[in-house]
């Protein structure tokens, strides 16, 4: 498997004259690629394409190894202050009854509470697939037990053999 570069450096770069930049912001303007390998020797630094669709294209003279450790660090710290959404599922059944909605919705509400997504989904078996209606009517049916803690999303919506609906917990 070869891995594939991210950057061309150094050698790599197959144009004769380059636009040359330098790692402080100074610019050697339009020179020929030799001279800009000179200059990024000179300077122990490296040469980096970073514009070769440009006319003539455009080089960066820097630490490319520093660069990329920067550039890993700035996505590390991006994924840490990312927010994990977590969705909670709670099954239901068209023929079910009234005290095991109660405690259904008695999980769902604690769900609500510690901040997560709830998915209220009743499952549509043989002959209730002729009736969807049968389904939301459920649906409707829990809603108003966590209608204080939630917000819908949706109403409740016919996908496959199921009707779904999603709460989302109100903002304090």
């Amino acid at each position: 498997m070869s891995k594939k570069k991210d950057a061309v450096l150094n050698d790599e770069i197959r144009a004769r004259e380059v636009r040359c930049l330098g790692d402080d912001g100074t610019q050697y303007g339009i020179i020929s690629r030799d001279e800009a390998l000179d200059k990024s020797e000179e300077l122990g630094l490296d040469l980096v394409l970073i514009a070769p669709d440009a006319k003539p294209p455009v080089c960066k003279i820097m630490d490319y190894g520093k660069f990329k450790y920067q550039e890993e660090k700035k996505k590390k710290e991006a994924k840490k202050k990312q927010k994990v959404i977590e969705v909670k599922e709670i099954k239901l059944s068209v023929k079910i009854a009234e005290n095991d909605i109660s405690y259904k919705i008695k999980h769902a509400r604690e769900f609500l509470e510690a901040g997560k997504h709830v998915k209220f989904r009743v499952f549509l078996r043989g002959r209730e697939m002729a009736n969807p209606d049968a389904g939301k009517a459920v649906l409707e049916r829990v809603w108003p037990m966590v209608e204080d803690l939630a917000v819908r999303d949706k109403p409740p919506k016919f996908e496959g053999r199921y009707v779904n609906m999603l709460a989302l917990p109100k903002q304090k």
